[in-house]
């Protein structure tokens, strides 16, 4: 069991510091090779930016959006990004390669691109496509992101989808702008993954099969508001702080139960 702030040092690096303390760790993980091909698997893959940056306080901050109601998972806590658009999405893959881009400034790019040979067009593609969508989605400034590493992909049970996370920071920029698909930016510190009272558990039930399972979830305060984290963005929520922490979350039963339920169109979102 985690203990109440319990915080590992590196939270408190400076910013420099910080960002290539978490470029060495997630390098060092070991991932397995981008194996997806457009022809056969663009209609079934996402690629998420799992972004990372400084609130007001100075403070590492995970920032997400939350879905808004005319979309599929109405209410989720999600990484910024969405499908690939392959004519799109390769040609601006290719403005990657530009120097001072996202891409092209990651410390462990040539190394990369040496080991997985056609794993570093793959990777471009991810990155643009999450770039572009975050956007679209949000008004980010892609100028401003620094590309830290991918993790591994997660798949969407509900949706028969594989999404592809890729670790951003963005300096700077604190103000972004929301289009019709987010409701709104919630900003997690990281500081509060590691308290173990913001961590439970709920009841999910099968609409189409009488079952339910206990799913873990991460419960985030904010302005007398409380927002859940669960399901992919959790997952890999969780992958990161492991991967680069070493953080082990508290075990699923000894957790409270809270109460949730989703939305009756959360998988076709209200179109209006």
């Amino acid at each position: 069991m985690i203990e109440k702030k319990n915080f590992p040092p590196s939270l408190s690096m400076d910013t420099r510091q910080f960002i290539r303390f978490v470029q060495q760790r997630l390098h060092q993980q070991p991932l397995e090779p981008l194996s997806f091909t457009l022809k056969r698997d663009v209609q079934r893959i996402s690629a998420v930016l799992f972004l990372l940056g400084l609130d007001t306080n100075k403070k590492v901050c995970l920032i997400l959006n939350k879905r808004s109601r005319r979309v599929r998972q109405p209410g989720d806590l999600c990484c910024p990004g969405g499908g690939i658009t392959p004519a799109v999405d390769s040609l601006l893959s290719k403005c990657l390669d530009l120097p001072f881009s996202p891409f092209s400034a990651w410390l462990y790019r040539k190394r990369y691109q040496q080991t997985h040979r056609s794993g570093g067009r793959k990777l471009k593609l991810l990155l643009a496509t999450a770039l572009l969508e975050g956007v679209e989605e949000m008004r980010l400034n892609p100028f401003l992101v620094s590309f830290l590493g991918r993790l591994p992909d997660q798949q969407l049970w509900m949706f028969k989808r594989s999404i592809y996370p890729l670790v951003g920071w963005i300096r700077y920029q604190q103000r972004f702008f929301p289009n019709w698909e987010v409701d709104r930016i919630i900003r997690i510190p990281l500081r509060s993954f590691f308290e173990a009272k913001r961590y439970a558990r709920f009841l999910l039930n099968a609409d189409e099969q009488d079952e339910s399972w206990d799913m873990p979830c991460f419960i985030h305060k904010e302005q007398g508001q409380s927002e859940l984290l669960w399901g992919a963005t959790y997952r890999i929520s969780l992958h990161f702080l492991r991967t680069v922490f070493g953080f082990t979350e508290p075990p699923l039963a000894a957790r409270p139960r809270v109460r949730y339920s989703l939305a009756a169109n959360y998988q076709t979102g209200s179109k209006t």
